[in-house]
């Protein structure tokens, strides 16, 4: 898909002051951050500016901060990071506005890197306050906007600032929304969309979406056990919305008048894995209730009764089971394009012994058929913040064909969505 907004490549960048807005909300422990992918990521934009004879001034925010000085989301330890991955000395500023910001903007020369403090230290970011954005875009001459986890909120660093300066996207941006429109417009069929996470609400226009879009929905995750308090079936004391049970019936009402038109699957897990505690050591057991659900559609697989089918009612149900796994897999080898976005399981959980934990079975079955170690490799898109941070923390991203790194804005941007952030940008 063609971007119709103007980028860095578009414009003439030397000897200008050029203020970057990346999205560097990574996480850190004990001033270290523990994944750099948003920085790595970001790095091809950057060179290309330097490389053009740009100074660069970098915003970014981090977290939700308590106020001005609350030091455990400062943005010190990101620009030092940065500066090891670039291999070139970043310049850091206490403050984004302000004295100190504005004299060492003023002293920065072509080649050489500023990153400002924490955007959100200051709360006129979030209100999209227009004096704020002013005073952030005082002393450089072009914004460029790269952090595409950002752009579904109009703040003051997305939407206000284009008022004041030229506005152009950066590689990673350009990259990502070219990516998704055309995995969501133009697919490789078929198209399998799995989908996980906690609640219905946070992504039912996504559902809806793929249930007329791809050839094969799997739900997995908290959120299926809303569906399957709609279907009839026990969950124990499992998580879920009963206030979602009436959208999740809006859902397979949908499924139902979609598969009347088309062959589609929309699978519910059959079987899962059910524990008492969350706890890493915690006895394990698997419950099938397949013979409880009914099949909205011909191909919805069918099992015989089996002996455990009731997920008893202290018993909560944290990752899909095999037989569950083993089709979404299935699927994944029948597929040309797998959209991912949500954990099977609970995959916080550490693990006891090796690096698999006790609830990251299917989730990481499911990555397996994803990366062809079943003998097919489907083009696959991995969005969504637990599922890029598991993907993160196994050391996969490299791995899949598009990792996003946005994960409000990749759902926005797939749904159809207008993103303020890129709206705001100059068109071609």
């Amino acid at each position: 898909m063609n971007f119709n907004k103007k980028t860095i490549r578009d414009i003439e960048l030397k000897n200008k002051k050029v203020l970057l807005r990346a999205d560097y909300n990574v996480p850190i422990k004990n001033g270290i951050i523990t994944d750099d992918y948003r920085l790595r990521r970001s790095l091809p934009t950057i060179q290309y500016l330097l490389k053009e004879g740009a100074a660069v001034v970098i915003l970014s925010h981090m977290g939700r901060p308590k106020g001005p000085n609350d030091h455990d989301l400062s943005l010190k330890p990101v620009a030092h990071r940065l500066g090891e991955l670039l291999k070139k000395l970043v310049g850091f500023a206490h403050d984004c506005v302000g004295q100190e910001a504005e004299q060492a903007i003023k002293a920065l020369k072509p080649g050489q890197i500023l990153m400002l403090e924490n955007l959100r230290f200051h709360p006129e970011e979030e209100t999209n306050d227009r004096e704020f954005a002013h005073d952030l875009a005082s002393n450089v001459q072009i914004f460029v906007q790269d952090g595409f986890g950002v752009v579904h909120r109009a703040h003051a660093s997305t939407d206000a600032i284009t008022k004041y300066l030229p506005s152009v996207g950066g590689l990673l941006l350009q990259k990502e929304v070219e990516t998704i429109e055309q995995v969501m417009k133009k697919p490789e069929r078929p198209l399998v969309a799995i989908i996980g996470g906690a609640k219905i609400a946070d992504k039912i226009e996504v559902l809806k979406t793929f249930v007329t879009k791809a050839d094969v929905v799997a739900v997995g995750g908290a959120m299926a056990n809303t569906f399957l308090l709609a279907k009839g079936v026990k969950i124990g004391k499992s998580v879920a919305d009963k206030s979602e049970v009436p959208l999740a019936k809006d859902i397979l009402h949908l499924v139902k008048a979609e598969s009347a038109k088309r062959p589609f699957v929309f699978y519910l897990p059959q079987d899962g894995v059910v524990a008492h505690s969350l706890n890493k050591t915690t006895h394990t057991r698997i419950v099938d209730w397949s013979a409880n659900i009914i099949a909205e559609i011909e191909s919805y697989p069918k099992r015989p009764p089996h002996a455990s089918s009731q997920v008893k009612d202290d018993e909560l149900i944290l990752d899909i089971g095999p037989f569950s796994g083993a089709f979404i897999a299935g699927t994944i080898q029948l597929a040309n394009t797998v959209i991912w976005n949500g954990t099977m399981g609970v995959t916080e959980t550490p693990a006891l012994h090796g690096s698999i934990g006790p609830f990251s079975q299917g989730t990481e079955l499911i990555v397996e058929a994803m990366l062809g170690q079943f003998g097919h490799r489907p083009f696959s898109l991995v969005g969504g913040g637990d599922t890029a941070g598991y993907v993160e923390q196994r050391k996969l991203t490299e791995a899949f064909d598009h990792v996003s790194t946005g994960g409000g804005a990749s759902l926005e941007l797939m749904i159809g969505k207008k993103l303020p952030g890129l709206e705001a940008l100059q068109d071609k």
